[in-house]
């Protein structure tokens, strides 16, 4: 009991520190500031006026009265295209494009019916890739043509109704395709959001815990380590960190989901709660946890066997490289989430935490015996990387003046 609360103690005086401290508080807010910034002036020169500046120009002269049509479908279709009525006759359509730019001047009229075309006159400049979306723009004129055939209103529905080719799985038998379509995206986003989620909570607080290699060694530095000694343990001490770096790291996250589901919500319309909390958030945020711990024990102990953090070594540099290892992996896992390599992955503690992760936002079915393996060795592994960093630590904690060795931490780890 004495013992958690003396880490509860280093906890609270480590996060409180951090609190006071300018430089923490104003990245906390800063890059979550930035990234919104950024968001806004992103969508304000990618939308609105820039949109108005690269659309294409059409200007109709409306003999068959669709031109409301025309733009409905243009709407339908998001094609970059502004419509405008014209009574140009096709002898001054010449002198007309010479004064604009990228514009095309279509001409709806009986030709349609009678040979099959709407005259098209463009420019020089006018782009041939807006030839193709301005097709799309026949459909009204289509169903002008069959209601002059005399069609029923339901005859008409029936031959203006697309066919679609749906994808569908050879077990999923007779079931309906909305309902296939529909059932499978909604379980691809309750596996996709939480999981994107507790991939941000893990990068996070993993990057709060690196922050353990400048506080170990700083302490060691200005002889605060011996003070704090003195009134606890070194496991103790080494506990504190831990907890208080994890709190810190859930501050970040708490930050970061200020700023960007407000962000989300007000730039678009996806239901962002819905797919978020759903059951599998929990065994993400299990996954996220263990992950911190375990790398949190790294770095705690060898933040300890450092002088200085800007003179450590190649060892210790490649250390604090081990939680980046995963992400060279991401494209090979991603092609084949059930290939040998991602399923050997699962099980090597330090890549498994991301690699688990993304799995299990990829596979449609989860495999639930790979999945209690892979936890139990990382709750494993946990457990026996605090063991070490705990002995690691409480000798290297109060050696001054040089970076250990790896024969000197494996020493104290055999001792």
């Amino acid at each position: 009991m004495k013992s958690m609360r003396n880490t509860m103690k280093v906890a609270r005086w480590e996060i409180k520190r951090n609190l006071k401290n300018k430089t923490f508080i104003i990245s906390l807010f800063l890059t979550p500031a930035l990234m919104v910034v950024f968001g806004i002036l992103g969508s304000l020169s990618g939308g609105g006026a820039e949109d108005e500046k690269q659309a294409m120009k059409i200007y109709v002269n409306d003999g068959l009265g669709v031109f409301e049509s025309l733009e409905e479908t243009a709407d339908r279709y998001h094609l970059p295209l502004r419509l405008f009525r014209t009574d140009v006759k096709e002898a001054d359509v010449g002198k007309e494009l010479a004064k604009r730019e990228k514009a095309a001047f279509l001409f709806a009229d009986e030709r349609a019916f009678s040979e099959g075309v709407l005259p098209l006159y463009t420019g020089d400049d006018f782009p041939d890739a807006a030839i193709s979306q301005i097709q799309m723009l026949t459909e009204p004129v289509k169903f002008l043509q069959l209601q002059r055939l005399g069609l029923t209103d339901e005859q008409l529905a029936v031959v203006t109704k697309p066919i679609s080719v749906q994808p569908m799985r050879a077990d999923e038998g007779a079931q309906s395709p909305e309902r296939n379509k529909d059932g499978g995206e909604a379980a691809a986003m309750k596996k996709a959001v939480p999981g994107i989620f507790a991939g941000v909570i893990l990068l996070c607080i993993i990057f709060s815990g690196m922050m353990i290699f400048q506080s170990a060694s700083q302490e060691k530095k200005d002889k605060i380590a011996e003070i704090l000694l003195s009134s606890v343990t070194p496991n103790e001490l080494m506990q504190g960190k831990i907890v208080g770096y994890f709190v810190l790291g859930l501050i970040q996250v708490a930050v970061f989901i200020a700023f960007g589901i407000p962000f989300v919500l007000w730039k678009t319309d996806f239901p962002l709660f819905r797919y978020l909390f759903v059951p599998e958030l929990l065994l993400f945020l299990l996954i996220a946890v263990l992950g911190y711990l375990l790398f949190a024990a790294l770095f705690v102990g060898i933040g300890a066997t450092m002088s200085d953090i800007s003179t450590a070594g190649n060892f210790q540099g490649l250390v604090i490289m081990l939680p980046f290892i995963p992400l060279f992996f991401i494209g090979p896992v991603s092609a084949d989430p059930s290939g040998t390599l991602a399923q050997v992955l699962t099980y090597v503690p330090f890549t498994s935490p991301v690699i688990l992760l993304l799995r299990l936002v990829l596979l449609d079915e989860w495999r639930w015996l790979e999945i209690v393996l892979s936890l139990a060795v990382l709750a494993a592994s946990v457990w026996l990387f605090m063991k070490l960093a705990g002995k690691i630590f409480k000798i290297g904690i109060l050696l001054y003046g040089k970076n250990a060795t790896p024969k000197e931490i494996w020493k104290w780890i055999r001792a």
